[in-house]
């Protein structure tokens, strides 16, 4: 592979996109020598990128074709290494390791008679480190593939190697040019008050994302995690596969399956911290403070209480890369959503920061480089490996050119999470009184991200839906949720507004927040429970960590609408492809008529957000003329609408130059001088539009082909 140059080569088009960052080059330039170098010096000392990325061939316990063991572990602070387990009687010293340099030890044990598996395939092991205190450590290697929770508290390694593994039946989709998200949790998708299995995702979940139109799932709390409560965000085991839900052939069948359906599947993976379990996680795996992790305070996170990577060390370094390999080379997935990486880009995690945008929180000391640094490689690993694969950032900073190319001295990413907009629509649905919603506010918030970069826009994730919390549709209907959403009682205030506004605020996300969208399992419909994993605080109870998917399948209940709608909303967006076309294009945004307009993939998005006034003959601008129908409509019947709208009705376009002006906004003085003769000089016709109160409307241009 050849060696990049130490400036990034691209770095221009960076400032050129954005030149507010001009006073910042030497800082890209920094990290990108950095990079460079780490790159350099994995090519020279390791034998390259591809190899140095597959450690886990030889880390861990791996298994030579005639049938012995080759061991492999790093513990730089230990005085002696020994594997013992089923196989040798557990008895602790009488396989020892041998010493290698740089902190490294070795062991092979040699096949039995006839080429026999001198470790069976489910039998227990541990690694035996004598610390430098003389005292003996049992621990799992940072390498186990499989771990199981037996009688006791803490996980037991098990030796996975089955004599039929799984083999993959189906090629990997296609990336998708507009990613359409269903964040999952296999524990959890399940009606039954248990821990749900992979075999249930796949079989009752997956048919479920294929028809409601997505083609992505990212998958939760994957990666083994000791505390079931932490939503998977305390790993023990990097390289293991939950098996909670079971083992790990059922989750590549989940995924093979998947992709039999066309959906990609990403891993929601957590690189920011680990958990401080020491008994079965990396803490103190050598008996000391400062293995893969940095000592003292800063390798350790105050408010998650877990430890944080030593992002320089370079079998730190190894040990992370393999493990994103691992994870797209053994279970096949299609890429990552990163977690926590506000946490990783700053020395002070964002703890008690507020991010105000000022260009300088984003340079500096208080910058974490190395962890910065790691990311760039992981990217630029991951996309140069798997150009197919996809990385998300979960990031609330801001930080510039974190989806910018490498090249460019960015990050790498793909997409980063639109955070801003949830909290919006958390605050105006709090604090504001229907009539007094900005419409200026909620195109900005929708439409205010950085040029170049790619969002995913959600309105809610499981981030609301958690308990402390609350989603959208318990926000807008609270507990009537459980008294009136039966199509047998009439509709009160509460739920006819809670759910045509929960319609229209997704689609509008859908259709203007981002080039990605995401949901979170069961929030499509309503969910009406919170989710709260068992925990002492409600007597291990598993009545909330649970999705009642078959409450959308009822037909006397209304959150069928609701899913009906997500649905249509979804497979309009497969049609049209709005999410890969360019942002959306806003010609209208009434504060007094609370009306939003915009054209987005040839299609005309109407939003009036007033709870009570419609409007009739509303004149709304079109950049290209043609006959015009209704695509969706929020107020159709089949999604608890009012059926207002005639969808035979045809709308024509009609030319417009009042006073030698191109602009055919009904209201030109609900935009401000500068929109108006930016957005005017385009609109050279108008439709004429009827908008019931709380209604969203999509127009197809039907003289365009699509």
């Amino acid at each position: 592979m050849a060696l990049l140059s130490p400036r990034p080569p691209d770095l221009q088009r960076l400032l050129e996109k954005d030149p507010y960052l001009t006073p910042f080059e030497q800082d890209f330039e920094r990290r990108y020598s950095l990079f460079h170098r780490i790159l350099k010096n994995i090519e020279e000392n390791e034998g390259g990128l591809d190899k140095f990325t597959k450690s886990y061939q030889t880390f861990g316990v791996n298994r030579f074709i005639d049938g012995g063991l080759y061991c492999k572990e790093w513990a730089p602070g230990a005085e002696a290494v020994f594997l013992t387990g089923d196989f040798n009687n557990w008895n602790p010293f009488s396989h020892p390791y041998k010493k290698m340099d740089f902190g490294k030890w070795e062991l092979f044990i040699p096949p039995g008679p006839d080429g026999f598996h001198p470790v069976p395939h489910g039998s227990k092991l541990k690694v035996v480190i004598k610390s430098r205190s003389g005292e003996v450590l049992y621990r799992i290697s940072p390498w186990a593939r499989y771990v199981t929770q037996g009688a006791n508290v803490n996980y037991d390694w098990v030796n996975w190697e089955p004599p039929t593994p799984y083999r993959r039946r189906h090629p990997v989709p296609k990336k998708p040019k507009s990613l359409r998200i269903y964040e999952s949790h296999v524990g959890i998708a399940s009606p039954e008050g248990k821990i749900a299995s992979y075999k249930n995702f796949t079989h009752n979940v997956l048919p479920k994302v294929k028809d409601l139109g997505y083609n992505c799932i990212q998958l939760m709390a994957v990666m083994e995690h000791a505390y079931y409560a932490s939503f998977g965000y305390q790993i023990t085991s990097f390289f293991a596969a939950s098996s909670r839900y079971g083992p790990p052939d059922d989750l590549k069948e989940l995924i093979d399956v998947a992709h039999s359906m066309g959906i990609t599947v990403l891993l929601d993976v957590v690189h920011s911290h680990a958990s401080k379990n020491s008994e079965d996680g990396l803490n103190k795996f050598d008996g000391t403070d400062d293995a893969f992790f940095h000592s003292g305070p800063r390798g350790t996170h105050a408010l998650w209480d877990s430890r944080l990577f030593d992002y320089a060390n370079w079998e730190v370094l190894r040990f992370l890369l393999s493990n994103l390999r691992w994870w797209i080379e053994e279970y096949a997935f299609d890429g990552f959503r990163f977690d926590g990486i506000s946490s990783m880009l700053y020395h002070h995690h964002g703890i008690g920061t507020a991010f105000s945008g000022d260009y300088n929180e984003y340079f500096g000391m208080h910058v974490d480089d190395e962890a910065l640094v790691y990311l760039m490689m992981a990217n630029h690993m991951i996309h140069f490996l798997h150009p197919e694969c996809i990385t998300i950032a979960e990031e609330v900073s801001g930080m510039p050119a974190l989806c910018c190319p490498v090249t460019e001295g960015g990050t790498g990413f793909d997409y980063r999470l639109a955070m801003a907009i949830p909290d919006k629509w958390i605050q105006i649905i709090k604090e504001l009184k229907d009539e007094d919603w900005d419409m200026g506010n909620i195109v900005f918030t929708l439409t205010n991200r950085r040029y170049g970069e790619k969002y995913i826009a959600y309105a809610e994730s499981h981030d609301q839906a958690l308990v402390g919390d609350k989603t959208l549709a318990f926000r807008l209907m609270d507990a009537e949720m459980y008294e009136n959403m039966s199509v047998i009682s009439p509709f009160t205030p509460v739920i006819d507004r809670g759910i045509q506004l929960h319609k229209m605020i997704r689609l509008i996300t859908h259709a203007m927040g981002g080039e990605g969208y995401l949901n979170f399992m069961g929030n499509e419909f309503g969910h009406p429970e919170w989710l709260d994993f068992p925990r002492q605080g409600n007597n291990e109870s598993y009545h909330y960590a649970r999705r009642q998917f078959h409450l959308a399948d009822d037909q006397l209940l209304r959150y069928r609408f609701l899913n009906e709608f997500d649905r249509d909303m979804n497979k309009l967006e497969e049609r049209f492809g709005w999410l890969s076309s360019p942002p959306a294009y806003v010609s209208e945004k009434h504060e007094s008529n609370k009306v939003i307009a915009f054209e987005r993939a040839n299609l005309l998005f109407i939003f009036n957000f007033h709870p009570s006034k419609s409007y009739t003959d509303y004149r709304l601008g079109i950049e290209k003329p043609g006959k015009y129908k209704i695509a969706l409509d929020s107020d159709a019947p089949e999604y608890a609408g009012h059926n207002r709208l005639d969808h035979n009705t045809e709308f024509f376009s009609q030319e417009y130059g009042h006073n030698c002006q191109p602009n055919s906004i009904l209201q030109p003085n609900s935009l401000s001088a500068s929109d108006r003769q930016s957005r005017g000089q385009q609109h050279t016709y108008y439709l004429e539009v009827y908008i019931p109160s709380r209604v969203a409307l999509v127009l197809q241009n039907m003289d365009i082909q699509n």
